[in-house]
C-alpha cells in the first residue's frame, strides 16, 4: 500500500463532498422523506458504480485503498471539479497528478447537463475521441465504448485499426469517415504541437494503418462531422440520426446528442434502443 495514502483525510473530505450535493444537483427527485444534509451514501455509491459497502468503508477509513479508475469513477459521481478530483488523487496515495487523467475527467458542468439526458441518446467525448460518459442509450446505439484502454480509448484509431468499429455505420459513409478523422486529427497536432498526445496517436496510426497513412499525405483540413449519421444496427437495422454537438473549450470536452425526426421509423427504432439500453443498465445494477 502507499505509505501516502491517508484514509482519514479521503473519508473527511469524501463526507463533505457528498454533504454538499444535493439530489437536484445529479437529476434525483428530493422526496419528503430526507434527513441527510446532502445525497445519501447509496445514492453516491449508485453515481460512481461501487457498492454502498465499499463507499460507507471509505468514508469511515477503513477501506482499502482505491485504485486510480475506483477514484476517477468517484470524482465523476461527486461532480467534482478538477481542481477537487487532483486533491482526492493525492488522499488516495497519488502524489503525481497526471495531466492525461485530468483532461479526461468530465467537467462538473457537462456532468449536469448528461443528468438531465439520463433518457437521451449521449455521451460525453475527449479531445482525441475518447469516450468519457455514456448514456444508457448511446450504449445500446454503439456499444460500451468507455471499456477502452490505451490508443484504443480513441474512436480515430479504433475506426483504423478495428474493422467491428465500422459495422455500425452506413457503408456508403465510410469513405467521407475516414477522410473526417484524418482531417480532424491533423487539426489537433497543427494546434498542439508535435510532442502532443494527438502528434503520438498520429505517428502510431501512420505505422500501423496504410488507409490512415495514405490519407494523412492528402494534408486534407477543414473537414467536419456530418449533422446526419447513418447507423446499421444489428437489433434495430438502419437508422438515420441527427447529431448536435456542444463544446466545453476549457477541458477540450464534447457532448454529443443523437435524436431522430419525431415520427419516421428511425424515431420509433431509438425510443426502443431507449428502452432497451435502461433494461440493461438496470438489469446491471442490480
Amino acid at each position: 500500500m502507499d505509505r501516502t495514502f491517508d484514509r482519514s483525510s479521503l473519508g473527511t473530505f469524501l463526507r463533505t463532498r457528498r454533504a454538499a450535493l444535493q439530489p437536484e444537483d445529479v437529476g434525483l427527485r428530493r422526496g419528503q422523506r430526507r434527513r441527510a444534509p446532502g445525497l445519501r451514501r447509496e445514492e453516491v455509491a449508485e453515481l460512481c458504480t461501487m457498492s454502498a459497502d465499499y463507499f460507507a468503508r471509505l468514508e469511515r477509513g477503513d477501506g482499502p485503498q482505491p485504485s486510480e479508475q475506483m477514484l476517477a469513477a468517484i470524482a465523476r459521481g461527486l461532480r467534482l471539479t478538477p481542481d477537487e478530483r487532483d486533491h482526492l488523487f493525492l488522499l488516495g496515495g497519488y502524489r503525481t497528478a497526471h495531466r492525461d487523467l485530468r483532461l479526461h475527467h468530465v467537467s462538473p458542468g457537462l456532468m449536469r447537463v448528461m443528468d438531465g439526458l439520463a433518457d437521451t441518446t449521449a455521451q460525453v467525448m475527449g479531445p482525441l475521441g475518447e469516450t468519457l460518459l455514456q448514456t444508457p442509450s448511446a450504449v445500446a446505439l454503439l456499444g460500451e465504448q468507455t471499456r477502452y484502454t490505451g490508443n484504443s480509448r480513441s474512436a480515430t484509431y479504433r475506426w483504423f485499426t478495428d474493422p467491428a468499429e465500422r459495422e455500425r455505420y452506413d457503408p456508403e459513409d465510410h469513405d467521407d469517415n475516414s477522410r473526417t478523422n484524418v482531417a480532424l486529427l491533423r487539426a489537433a497536432v497543427t494546434r498542439n504541437g508535435p510532442n502532443s498526445p494527438a502528434a503520438d496517436l498520429a505517428d502510431v496510426l501512420r505505422r500501423v494503418s496504410d488507409e490512415f497513412a495514405r490519407l494523412w499525405e492528402r494534408h486534407e483540413v477543414g473537414l467536419r462531422w456530418s449533422e446526419t449519421k447513418r447507423f446499421v444496427h444489428a437489433q434495430v437495422g438502419r437508422l438515420d440520426l441527427y447529431c448536435q454537438l456542444l463544446l466545453e473549450p476549457d477541458q477540450g470536452q464534447s457532448l454529443l446528442v443523437f435524436t431522430a425526426t419525431p415520427g419516421t421509423e428511425s424515431h420509433q427504432k431509438l425510443a426502443l434502443l431507449t428502452v432497451l439500453g435502461t433494461d440493461r443498465f438496470t438489469t446491471d445494477a442490480e
